[in-house]
């Protein structure tokens, strides 16, 4: 579904992404762990065409996407929840989420119903502030403007960043019911270990060159992955 192939990014002198090639294939879960710094979130806004590359190809779906405007990449149907969630403070949970469903708007009402009825906290406060919710709440509500657009497939970046143990794995849990109804996921992560135990595969990301790829249960298991980033 996305495969990216020798990426280029570069900010100013600085060169931040070495030549990264990876995939994602339809259906599934892949993480992107590292720590702070690496690029990680250089590579999420590349694909989603808010960051330019340098040279490299990036194609989701068929598109290439170094030749759509960031506009038009939600209209292929790839989302993006970026790092510290980005929500419209000054806006109601519900204007949020029809923000999200801006490209497409039909049936925008039975969408918005399934997303209450997968978090029945933004429908009991769907008349607040967004910016008066918990940081829980503001990363449900990040969640599910991604889905009002219907999405193939969601970028994530960090989103248990900020959240207390109880809340992470709550938010986990939604992201393996999203992808249990048919949507792909390529997530970054600083929790390593919660990363990897819900992925089909991970790349490890090491000041902007994948050091590791494999199948993430076995990069669990994996000595370096576990001294660099499990603490173990």
């Amino acid at each position: 579904m996305l495969e990216v192939k020798n990426l280029e990014v570069s900010y100013g002198a600085v060169h931040a992404i070495h030549g990264v090639s990876l995939q994602v294939r339809d259906g599934e879960i892949v993480s992107l762990i590292g720590a702070n710094g690496a690029g990680k979130t250089t590579i999420l806004r590349t694909i989603s065409g808010l960051q330019k590359a340098d040279t490299g190809e990036i194609t989701f779906d068929g598109s290439d996407l170094r030749k759509t405007e960031p506009s038009r990449i939600i209209n292929l149907k790839l989302a993006h929840v970026p790092e510290g969630r980005h929500i419209f403070a000054q806006m109601t949970v519900e204007e949020n989420l029809e923000m999200g469903a801006f490209a497409d708007v039909k049936d925008m009402a039975a969408t918005m119903a399934e997303v209450y009825e997968r978090f029945p906290r933004l429908k009991e406060r769907r008349r607040q502030l967004a910016g008066t919710l918990s940081g829980g709440e503001q990363q449900m509500l990040a969640v599910g403007r991604a889905l009002m657009g219907k999405p193939k497939m969601i970028l994530m970046d960090e989103p248990s960043m900020g959240l207390s143990p109880l809340l992470v794995k709550e938010i986990f849990s939604i992201i393996k019911e999203v992808n249990k109804q048919g949507i792909t996921i390529l997530l970054v992560e600083q929790n390593a270990k919660m990363a990897l135990s819900i992925s089909n595969r991970a790349y490890v990301l090491e000041t902007g060159d994948i050091t590791i790829e494999g199948d993430a249960r076995e990069l669990l298991k994996d000595d370096r992955v576990r001294k660099a980033y499990l603490g173990q």
